[in-house]
Parts: structure tokens; C-alpha cells; sequence
């Protein structure tokens, strides 16, 4: 027998602490999301500002120039997709009203669907008749029936409104935690550095950790950037051999949602379906078109990023999966998207603490 003695007052104490940890981190996810993707993108952008820098531009001046251009290229992108995008939502209505005229006129004679609906419809009514016949009058009994408040469009207007409004102000939040990490240059490195304490072992594990963290998220996103043109090459090929108008901007649109994991994927394919119902006028079409991307996203998606990602952070896939299940419900789309980086972050540092070893043993290949 092998006695493995467990301390359940240290055990408690760390479930009680992992349980804290994630309560704050839902309850003040309003910051907590954007300081994430400001470490992001501080990641992802400081070598390009590090390169202007050795071309004698300060770091200020770097950074400001390549934030301005990447929120120049956005807002461009989302301006010239709104008229589309208004478009494809003007067609919504002629679109439900083809699919159901396509489907009556497939349906020949009544399907065992249209049976039971009408078998339950004559139930139903008998059940009123027998339920009305028998219900007897109460004197004091006053009938109530609840009515649904009007739709207000203003109110909808309004809180789409606000959440928009909400949405920009984080993404200026996120902006200006970037331009002034990248300003700051090493200043957070060294502070780091200077709490790990006078030990040379401290420092020199407190360094490692930070390589290892940056190392590892730069070869993430430029894995997400990979998989993102191979998802947009593969669907422009599918719908252009199937015959789809304006495929190319189909995989343009294709490569950039996939950077949103499963949400992406399925506006692609119900989009698509949509639009290729609208021009061919068939719904085996429109299937073939979304079962082509469907088909794309979950071999790319599904199949082979959890693979190449456990094979460039040496994490195992499931380890990968779960992580991404676990942010997600966590986030919602922010978790998606900064699930898989925290996680390597985390078995950067447990990989280097002694107490920690084990939960990095769990996390790796």
C-alpha cells in the first residue's frame, strides 16, 4: 500500500483560493478583459516597435504610428463591409419567405411531421372543448389575462446604443494600455525584476518565465495568423469552385472571423448559406455551401489548430480544448479568444515553481 498523506487544511485553503480567483475574474471581467488584450497586443506589436527603434524612431512615436494604423484598418474594413452587410440584413425577409416557400413545395402530400401536428392540433381543441364545457363560474373570481408590453423601437435603439457605445470606449482603453506599455519599453520587465528580490536564482527564473511567455504567445498568434489564411484560402476555393459569387471576399471574410473561435465559424456558414440561397434559388445549394464551410472550419478548427498549439506552447490538446471551454464560459467571446494565452502564461510560471510543478504536468504533452 502506498500512504500518500494529504493536508486537507492546504487543500481547502487553495480550492477556496481557486474559487475566489474565479469569481473575481468573472465579476470584474469589465477589467480584467481589457488589460488582457492590451498584454496581447503590447506581445504581438512590441518586435515591429523594437525594429523602428533600431531605425532611430522612438518608442512612442513606433508605437503610436502602428496603433493608428491598425485601428485605421479596421475601421476601413467594418466601413466598407457595412453596405454588405445592410444588404445581406435587407434580405433576411425574402430569403424566410423563399426557404418556406422551397420547402412547401418539396413537401408531396402530408409528411409524417404535418400528421402528428395535426393529431396534436385536434387534441388540443378537444381538450379546450371537454376543459370549457365542464369549468364552472366562481362568484369573487375575477379573470386576469397577461398582456405582453408593446415593442418599443426606442428602446431597442437605445440599449443597442449603449452596448456599442461600451464597446468602443473598451477598445479605447485597450488601445491606450498598449501605446503606453510599448512606450514604457522594458519598465515592467525590470520592475518585475526588481520585486523577484537580490537573488541571482530569482532573477534569472523571473527571466526565463517572461521569455518563456513571450516566446509562446508570439507563436500563437502567428499560428492563429496561419490557420486564419488557410481557413480564407480554402473556403475562397470551395465557393469559387462551386460557383458563389464573390468568393475572394467570402475567404477574406472567412480568414478574419476565424480569429473568433465556433462563433466565427458559424456566421460564415449561416451567412453564406444565406446569400448562396439568395442567388441560386435552390436549397441544395445553399447546404452545399454551408456544408463546405462547416466542413473547412471544424477540420481547421476543430482539428488541426488544438493540434498545432499543443505543439508550439507544449500543451497537450486536450489540456488546449478545455481551456478554451473553460474561458469561454468564463468571457463568452473574450474568453475564446484569450483563453488558450492565459493558459500559457500559467504553465510558464508552474513549469518554474517548485510548489506549482504539478499543475504544469497537467497542462503539458
Amino acid at each position: 500500500m502506498l500512504h500518500m498523506p494529504v493536508d486537507v487544511r492546504n487543500l481547502s485553503l487553495a480550492l477556496l483560493a481557486l474559487f475566489a480567483s474565479v469569481a473575481l475574474l468573472h465579476w470584474a471581467s469589465a477589467v480584467f478583459i481589457p488589460v488582457m488584450l492590451s498584454l496581447l497586443l503590447t506581445t504581438a506589436l512590441r518586435p515591429a516597435v523594437e525594429m523602428l527603434r533600431r531605425w532611430h524612431v522612438p518608442r512612442w512615436l513606433g508605437a503610436g504610428v502602428l496603433l493608428i494604423a491598425m485601428v485605421s484598418g479596421l475601421a476601413s474594413a467594418a466601413w466598407s463591409l457595412s453596405d454588405g452587410a445592410a444588404q445581406l440584413v435587407d434580405s433576411l425577409p425574402v430569403a424566410a419567405k423563399k426557404v418556406r416557400d422551397n420547402i412547401k413545395a418539396r413537401a408531396s402530400g402530408n409528411s409524417p411531421l404535418d400528421t402528428m401536428q395535426q393529431a396534436a392540433t385536434q387534441i388540443e381543441q378537444a381538450a379546450n372543448e371537454n376543459s370549457t364545457g365542464t369549468t364552472v363560474p366562481r362568484r369573487g373570481v375575477q379573470r386576469v389575462i397577461v398582456e405582453r408590453p408593446p415593442f418599443n423601437i426606442r428602446d431597442y435603439l437605445w440599449s443597442g446604443t449603449m452596448g456599442l457605445m461600451s464597446a468602443l470606449g473598451q477598445l479605447m482603453v485597450v488601445v491606450f494600455l498598449t501605446f503606453f506599455a510599448l512606450a514604457s519599453g522594458n519598465l515592467f520587465r525590470t520592475k518585475l525584476l526588481r520585486i523577484a528580490g537580490t537573488s541571482l536564482e530569482r532573477r534569472k527564473v523571473t527571466i526565463h518565465v517572461l521569455e518563456d511567455i513571450t516566446h509562446q504567445i508570439q507563436r500563437y498568434l502567428l499560428l492563429q495568423v496561419f490557420t486564419s489564411v488557410l481557413v480564407g484560402l480554402a473556403t475562397g476555393t470551395a465557393y469559387w469552385a462551386l460557383g458563389l459569387e464573390n468568393a475572394a471576399v467570402w475567404g477574406v471574410v472567412a480568414a478574419v472571423l476565424n480569429l473568433a473561435p465556433y462563433i466565427g465559424s458559424a456566421l460564415v456558414t449561416g451567412a453564406s448559406a444565406l446569400v448562396a440561397f439568395l442567388q441560386f434559388g435552390t436549397l441544395d445549394m445553399a447546404l452545399a455551401i454551408g456544408g463546405a464551410s462547416l466542413v473547412i472550419h471544424t477540420l481547421i478548427g476543430n482539428l488541426l489548430t488544438p493540434w498545432l498549439t499543443s505543439r508550439t506552447s507544449s500543451m497537450s490538446p486536450v489540456a488546449v480544448f478545455i481551456s478554451v471551454l473553460a474561458w469561454g464560459w468564463l468571457w463568452g467571446l473574450w474568453g475564446l479568444l484569450l483563453g488558450i494565452p492565459v493558459m500559457m502564461a500559467v504553465k510558464a510560471v508552474c513549469d518554474r515553481v517548485e510548489d506549482l510543478k504539478a499543475v504544469g504536468e497537467l497542462l503539458g504533452d
